[in-house]
């Protein structure tokens, strides 16, 4: 099973992941001061869920934050928007997140740059968890919009 958790969601609401069973759920964990991973995720994730039509209804993006001192609730929602209205955006302490970083695997460094600004080096796998609410696969990053509709709809299927 994935395991769950509650997080203060990007829609006003906490964000837990057995809320969305029934759906097929692409986790995801970055950061919306990310310049290139993250946005180019999500830009592959609005093309998949562009190309489910009606399918997408029952998909669930959740992105995760690595980054709570940028990233609140406010914040996330604003950043996904453009991508997809639909996309849920997760935050919380940095005890919270790295406790289910720590539950996903997931590794998640900051990085202070010499101009003051920072970033954060972190892992890059888009989770695919099933409406039962399983962990069914790992998809790396770079993989084209197509194969998140072919697993999608695999997991989708009776």
């Amino acid at each position: 099973m994935a395991p769950d958790f509650t997080l203060s969601g990007s829609n006003g609401a906490p964000l837990e992941l057995n809320d969305h069973r029934g759906k097929v759920v692409l986790l995801f964990f970055g950061f919306t001061h990310c310049p290139s991973v993250c946005p180019i995720t999500l830009a592959t994730l609005t093309a998949a869920y562009r190309q489910l039509g009606a399918d997408a209804a029952q998909v669930q993006v959740i992105y995760i934050t690595v980054d709570p001192e940028r990233d609140t609730p406010a914040r996330m929602k604003e950043y996904l928007g453009p991508f997809d209205p639909s996309f849920l955006g997760g935050s919380g302490t940095e005890a919270q997140l790295a406790a289910v970083r720590r539950e996903y695997g997931v590794a998640a460094q900051r990085e202070d740059k010499p101009d003051g600004s920072v970033s954060y080096g972190h892992s890059s796998f888009v989770y695919l968890i099933d409406r039962a609410g399983r962990l069914r696969a790992l998809m790396p990053y770079g993989h084209p919009a197509e194969d998140y509709v072919h697993d999608a709809r695999l997991l989708l299927a009776p």
